[in-house]
């Protein structure tokens, strides 16, 4: 009995060293500036973790407005929440940048099936954006399978009067989702502009993620330079109706698919991007932007893309007032309009940055959801470049080991120079295909440690930018 005592004695004090190592990060090979910095990276991760606001606000944007695409009612009422939430967090100043943005809208719900063996499959679909309707009675025709834009444009004129099915799937040996993502999007993008030229009736595509389901997965597509008589209706089907589709057109090559979709496009609309700020207190004529975008796809509810990012972003804010950390540049919050399909936005914001000759120094952009953090990519100048990466004993006992080149966002892409430090936060990316640019893109799909751990990152690597950057000369590379 003694021994069993001793024995949960140890365990008990084991216990407790390793929750007082937990509470600490080892500061023994750091400088004196470096422990600041430590201790200070430590204090916004605590906030966020205990007093973040990220996770509300979230729920919020989802469940009372929901998703926003581009000219929507519920973009605009999210241009409003977005002003008044910033207004309530206590930026020094808050205003709205009028944009024109482009008004596609879906209509009534898509429908879609096929007949073989005498059986009749329905299948999952949905238009893509800026697709044309389908006659009012819809479309039906023989189906033509490709895996690629190549392939497809290798046959030629055998597509005309066919619907034509892009079915190239994601390369699950690449670990990063994005890149698999890239390897594929061509077709959903360019699909109709290169088989319209050709006289396709019809093209369907393969849903964007590296599950198997029966989402939809819609998305931007692109007609090019076709004259209008060559645009074809375009949509997705779901990943599992491919894999279907596919195996039961090599028993009946001769199958018909039809489908049926109302979109169409509007006018351009009147909207805005949302715009806070904190005055820099020492250089307020170098701006560093934060943001995400604000609108998003209509099947969801924006939760990860991007309602994640965008509060987030404000929440980097939020960590520096609530800690009183001054920025000695201005920080600047952006809830970009219309990433989705056309960044008119970012556009927008980047023109009018230039006419008005304001110095931006560096951009961080979060628009790849709101899972577990694991990095950042780094667009910069070889300089700059290897100031961020000194940053890793700093941020990796936060599991931020990724500090690598690379892109960092479509909103913030614009104010690429030479001399700009722009960013671009990743968080895990194996879910994020999951959810993207489908029904499933809702706010119970967000863990909200992760979205909290997601703000406290950025503002880290905010804050060292803060600091370091604008002291520090770029060269070129």
């Amino acid at each position: 009995m003694k021994k069993l005592s001793l024995l949960l004695l140890s365990a008990i004090l084991l216990v407790s060293c390793n929750n007082k190592t937990e509470k600490t990060v080892d500061k023994t090979n750091f400088s004196s500036e470096e422990k600041i910095d430590s201790t200070k990276i430590k204090t916004l991760f605590n906030s966020a973790l205990t007093q973040g606001k990220s996770y509300e606000w979230l729920r919020d944007l989802t469940q009372n407005i929901g998703g926003r695409l581009s000219g929507s009612p519920q973009a605009a009422k999210s241009v409003i929440w977005g002003e008044q939430l910033m207004k309530e967090v206590g930026l020094d100043s808050v205003w709205l940048q009028p944009v024109m943005v482009p008004h596609w809208i879906r209509g009534e719900k898509e429908i879609a099936n096929y007949t073989t063996n005498g059986v009749q499959k329905n299948v999952p679909i949905c238009a893509l954006g800026f697709s044309i309707a389908t006659p009012k009675t819809g479309i039906t025709a023989e189906v033509i399978e490709v895996k690629s834009l190549d392939e497809a444009k290798s046959l030629g004129n055998k597509m005309r009067g066919k619907i034509v099915f892009f079915n190239g799937a994601f390369d699950n040996t690449l670990i990063n989702t994005f890149k698999a993502y890239g390897g594929c999007v061509g077709q959903r993008y360019a699909g109709a502009m290169v088989c319209g030229e050709f006289g396709a009736k019809a093209v369907i595509v393969r849903s964007m993620t590296n599950g198997i389901d029966d989402y939809p997965h819609t998305g931007s597509m692109s007609y090019g330079d076709l004259p209008k008589e060559q645009y074809t209706p375009t949509a997705a089907i779901s990943s599992r109706a491919a894999n279907i589709l596919s195996e039961d057109l090599k028993q009946n090559p001769n199958l018909k698919f039809y489908f049926k979709q109302s979109c169409k496009t509007l006018p351009d609309a009147p909207s805005f991007n949302v715009i806070g700020e904190i005055k820099g207190s020492e250089t307020p004529e170098n701006i560093m932007v934060v943001g995400g975008h604000l609108d998003s796809w209509d099947l969801g509810e924006g939760a990860h893309d991007d309602g994640t990012g965008i509060v987030q972003s404000l929440e980097v804010a939020y960590l520096f007032k609530k800690n009183k950390i001054k920025p000695k540049n201005t920080l600047r919050v952006v809830f970009f309009m219309n990433e989705e399909n056309g960044t008119r936005g970012a556009k927008k914001y980047a023109e009018l940055a230039k006419l008005n000759k304001e110095n931006h120094i560096g951009g961080l952009e979060s628009d790849a959801g709101g899972h577990t953090p694991r990095g950042f990519s780094i667009d910069a100048n070889a300089v700059n470049t290897k100031l961020l990466q000194s940053w890793k004993k700093l941020l990796s006992p936060y599991g931020l080991h990724d500090l690598d080149k690379g892109g960092s966002g479509a909103d913030i892409g614009p104010l690429k120079g030479e001399n700009v430090t722009l960013v671009g936060y990743r968080p895990d990316s194996q879910r994020y295909f999951d959810y993207h640019h489908t029904s499933t893109d809702t706010f119970d799909k967000v863990n909200k440690r992760e979205l909290e751990m997601g703000s406290a990152s950025m503002a880290s690597i905010i804050y060292l930018m803060d600091k370091y950057l604008y002291n520090n000369t770029p060269v070129k590379p």
